[in-house]
């Protein structure tokens, strides 16, 4: 079972992939893992990526694909994986299929968790984080016991600047340009399945799941 996770910043795809990977065993992939693992395992590929994000440029849709694919040949992949974050565009996309299909392999389920642009601006901007511990809190949805304090620590929550509606728009926006049309490729390749996001965190993983057991 390989699967891709889509949908706006925001969405809840992380979320619910963490949740497919406990349900299923199955390893929950994100890029930015990856490229950690690699570099403090001072793999080749590690180094080479290292090589980019030290002058702060984007590491090549190339070189992320390279990563990938050797995780998702690790022996408890085996079972099969949940992507979180990647591919983010169609090259790479087409990148990943192209590598995967060396290996008679190919992506099982493109999973969008379908969310209104004006839904995640609401949502992020009801965020709060702790400046001491770090916590993250939801003025809706997982309130603090004390307005604008830290349950854990004592300390002020703030609202970060990448939740600031301005800043969520402009991630949408990019979103819109470059991710969306992954939604079109999948559809076209027969693997995506669209589930409602606006819904309750449990009531989303039931509708996965019952898409997984198709």
């Amino acid at each position: 079972m390989k699967i891709i996770m889509l949908g706006a910043p925001g969405a809840g795809k992380g979320t619910q992939a963490k949740k497919i990977a406990a349900k299923y065993e199955i390893p929950h992939i994100s890029t930015g893992d990856i490229f950690r693992a690699n570099i403090k395992n001072g793999t080749e590929l590690g180094k080479k990526a290292k090589t980019y994000m030290d002058q702060g440029l984007l590491v090549p849709d190339e070189l992320v694909v390279d990563l990938v694919v050797d995780r998702v040949q690790q022996a408890d992949c085996a079972k099969g994986y949940v992507l979180d974050g990647f591919p983010r565009t169609i090259p790479q996309a087409e990148a990943l299929d192209a590598a995967l299909a060396k290996l008679n392999d190919k992506i099982d389920y493109a999973i969008n968790v379908e969310v209104p642009d004006d839904n995640i601006i609401n949502r992020m901007g009801g965020r709060r984080a702790c400046v001491g511990c770090g916590a993250t809190y939801h003025v809706v949805f997982n309130a603090p016991k004390l307005e604008d304090t830290c349950d854990s620590c004592g300390e002020k929550l703030i609202l970060r600047d990448d939740d600031k509606p301005e800043t969520v728009k402009k991630r949408l926006d990019v979103y819109h340009e470059q991710t969306q049309p992954l939604i079109d490729y999948y559809k076209k390749a027969g693997a995506l399945r669209e589930v409602d996001g606006t819904v309750d965190m449990e009531d989303v993983f039931q509708a996965i799941v019952k898409v997984l057991g198709e």
